[in-house]
This record gives structure tokens, C-alpha cells and sequence, in this order.
């Protein structure tokens, strides 16, 4: 509020400053004035202004070349006169004698304040692109911070006469419900994020929504978003589409795992079948060799084939595994890599490698093998074959984790650590 002192002429001077604890536009008047435009406009000459720090005196009154603004900002402390406010020489003209009043509309406008919102946006159906015809109710609800940047555009797009905050901040809130129920919408489609794994993307969601609507607040109000707090998005876990597309996608995830490992258990018995018999033949059976590598190829393009059907399966990380580029990832592509070379250096007439330790490993229930060291090197890297798998071979009295067999130390040293991100 404004305060006033005794002049030396006699007259009340004002102090023109703003003593409100939480504002973000707040308009001076004289102490006393009453509801006259004039009267409460009134700015006595001699008066000071006190601008604090984080804050904008902002001065409207016609000057003589035409404009309406002055900025003032803070600190500054200091009495109106023409000497130290030369905005003044625009004002006051001869005829006030320098100690009648003129007539300014002084705002004082907070550039340090933050201003919070809290929003609520109300169930409404939300669809995952894989399964269009499922609306699954979701509400959303958090908080919203904005401050002011550039308060020449908020006063250009806002009016500071009868400036009412509460008014301003639903205006606000309106409009951002709008727009972030619109980004969330098409979120699943635009952002490939499952409607099952929307709840855990609150941070994701956060970031995607102040992206889009930042700009928006800043071109309609002029106001900058300076953070966007989330609190939860909840799906109605009642409803019936809910549980509907819960189950498929759960159906989803076994067939996933059935495959994967059914494409294991062939990839494991076919090398080793092709490996063993490559041995025991040496180079006489160079031709049978490259007609087991035809076979093998041909196993490989039915599995690819089979797993096709079942197209892309999104277990909720979002991007979808594809059944034939699985099986490269299983080490189908390396397992006939490293076969391949083994034929073509018999087909080059040269002796069968040497006797080698070879180990049977149990997977699922079922014993696989052998299998050779440099294999089960190939397997680990592949995440096939690890230190909790039970192997044995020749010699051992008993099955044995594979991290307790020394001979297998380096079978998992020589896996390179996962990558510096």
C-alpha cells in the first residue's frame, strides 16, 4: 500500500511503493484516495518511489511524443524529481509549479514470484493403438508453476486495470487441461508408450507435455512455464476394458517366452547335432557338411516362419520385439557363423580340430549337448548361457552350477562389461 509524509510546503508527499506479501500485479494508490479515477491516479511531485529488488514499476500516462509506458525496475529508491527521473520532463509541465500532482497509473509487477496451479483433469477414455477399440478411463492430476520472463508480452496480451490473479490463474488452469488432455490422447500412438505402462511413464509424460504447451502459455498469456509436477496418472483398474486388454497383453507375454525359448532349445540341440557329426567325419565328410549347413539354414527359415505369425510383441517397453530378429539376437546368426567356418576349413582338406572339453548343460529340464568351451563363450555373449546354469561333463561326479567349475572362469571373464552411457 502507499504511504504519505509532510512536505516542507505543507502538502502530504507520497511513498509510492507495494507492501503486499504475495501479488503478481498490484496497482498503487494514493492512502486515502477514494474511487475517483482522478484522485487515486494522482501523483504528487517531491513523492518517492521504492522499487524493490525482483520487482517492475510500470508508469502509464501520455506523454508528449506519444507514448504510454515507462519501466522502472528494481532496486531503486529515489524521490520523484525531474533531475533523477527524467521520465517526469513528459509529465509534469510548468503549470504544476514542480509540487502540484499529475496523473500516472503506477502497477507494480512481480518478476520473482513463482506462481503455482493445481490441476485435476477427469477420467476420460484413453486408447492404446494396438487395441483401438478398448477405451480405458484415466484421469490425471499434479501441478503447475509459472513465472514471468518477458513482462512487456504480459502486459501487451493482459489488462492490468481491475487485474484480478485468481481470475488469471483459471483462465490458466482452463487452458492447460485442455491441452495436456489433448498430448496425453494421442501420448500411446505418437509416443509408442502402452496404455498398461502409462502409470510408470509420469516422468516421460511430464516432459512431453511442457514441451508442447510452454510455447502456447507464453503466446497466449505471457507467462513462462517454469515446471510441470505430474502427481499421478490413474487408470480406472475396474474397468472392464481395463481387465480386457491386461489379459491380452499378459497372453502376449507367455507366447512371447513359450517361443523364445522352444527357439533355444532348437538353436542348442541343431548346433550340436551339426558340430558332433562334423567332427566324427573329418574331411571325408566335407560334402555331407555342407549338406547339413543347407539343413540347418532350412530349420532356421521355418522358426523365423513360425515366430512371423505373432508379428511385433510389445511388452510394455514399448518398440516391440520381432520374432525373426530374435532369433539373431539368440545367437542363431553366430552359431552358423562359427559352423560355417568349421566345414569350410574341412572342405580346404585340412586335419579335424583336436580332441576338446566339452560340457552338457541342462536347461528347462532338459539335458543339451555337448557343447565346446569357445560355444559356451558364443552362448554367454548371447545371454543364452550363464553362471546359474547346471553343467557337466565327463569325469564330473555330479552336476555343478556353471560359476562353480574353474575350467568355465573364463568362459564369463571374457564377456565385455555392459556399455558407459
Amino acid at each position: 500500500m502507499g504511504w504519505s509524509s509532510r512536505g516542507k510546503s505543507g502538502g502530504m508527499m507520497n511513498v509510492i511503493r507495494c507492501d503486499e506479501p504475495e501479488y503478481l500485479v498490484w496497482k498503487w494508490r494514493p492512502s486515502g484516495s477514494a474511487n475517483s479515477t482522478n484522485k487515486e491516479n494522482a501523483i504528487r511531485y517531491g513523492s518517492s518511489l521504492r522499487v524493490k529488488d525482483g520487482e517492475l514499476a510500470v508508469f502509464f500516462y501520455k506523454q508528449n511524443d506519444g507514448s504510454m509506458q515507462d519501466f522502472i525496475h528494481g532496486p531503486h529508491d529515489q524521490t520523484i524529481k525531474s533531475a533523477n527521473f527524467p521520465i517526469l520532463t513528459n509529465i509534469v509541465g510548468t503549470a504544476f509549479g514542480g509540487s502540484s500532482p499529475f496523473q500516472a497509473e503506477i502497477y507494480f509487477i512481480n518478476l520473482s514470484g513463482n506462481v503455482q496451479i493445481k490441476f485435476g483433469i477427469p477420467y476420460f477414455d484413453l486408447y492404446d493403438p494396438r487395441f483401438i477399440d478398448l477405451g480405458v478411463p484415466c484421469a490425471v492430476r499434479g501441478t503447475l508453476t509459472f513465472n514471468l520472463t518477458d513482462y512487456k508480452n504480459f502486459i501487451k496480451l493482459n489488462r492490468l486495470v481491475n487485474f484480478d490473479l485468481d481470475d488469471f490463474k483459471k483462465q490458466i488452469k482452463d487452458f492447460f487441461q485442455r491441452k495436456a488432455k489433448s498430448v496425453i490422447l494421442n501420448t500411446p500412438q505418437d509416443n509408442n508408450i502402452p496404455v498398461m505402462q502409462i502409470e510408470r511413464k509420469i516422468d516421460e509424460i511430464s516432459d512431453i507435455i511442457q514441451s508442447k504447451i510452454k510455447t502456447d502459455l507464453e503466446d497466449h498469456f505471457g507467462v513462462n512455464l517454469k515446471r510441470l509436477d505430474i502427481g499421478a496418472i490413474e487408470l480406472d483398474k475396474e474397468h472392464p476394458h481395463y481387465q480386457q486388454l491386461k489379459k491380452t497383453t499378459a497372453d502376449q507375454q507367455t507366447k512371447f517366452a513359450e517361443a523364445k525359448t522352444d527357439i533355444e532349445i532348437e538353436n542348442l540341440s541343431e548346433t550340436t547335432r551339426i558340430q558332433r557329426k562334423d567332427m566324427e567325419m573329418g574331411v571325408e565328410g566335407k560334402n555331407f557338411a555342407v549338406h547339413q549347413l543347407n539343413q540347418q539354414t532350412d530349420v532356421l527359415k521355418t522358426a523365423a516362419e513360425n515366430l512371423g505369425g505373432m508379428g511385433n510383441v510389445d511388452l510394455g517397453g514399448g518398440g516391440g520385439l520381432n520374432a525373426a530378429g530374435l532369433m539373431v539376437g539368440m545367437g542363431i546368426g553366430g552359431a552358423m557363423g562359427n559352423q560355417m567356418g568349421g566345414m569350410m576349413n574341412n572342405m580346404n582338406n585340412t586335419p579335424p580340430p583336436p580332441p576338446v572339453s566339452t560340457y552338457h548343460v541342462a536347461l528347462n529340464g532338459q539335458q543339451l549337448g555337448q557343447f565346446t568351451i569357445e560355444q559356451l563363450k558364443l552362448s554367454v555373449q548371447n545371454g543364452q548361457f550363464t553362471q546359474q546354469h547346471h553343467v557337466w561333463k565327463e569325469g564330473m561326479s555330479a552336476w555343478e552350477l556353471a560359476s562353480n567349475v574353474p575350467e568355465l572362469a573364463n568362459v564369463f571373464s571374457s564377456v565385455p562389461p555392459p556399455p558407459t552411457i
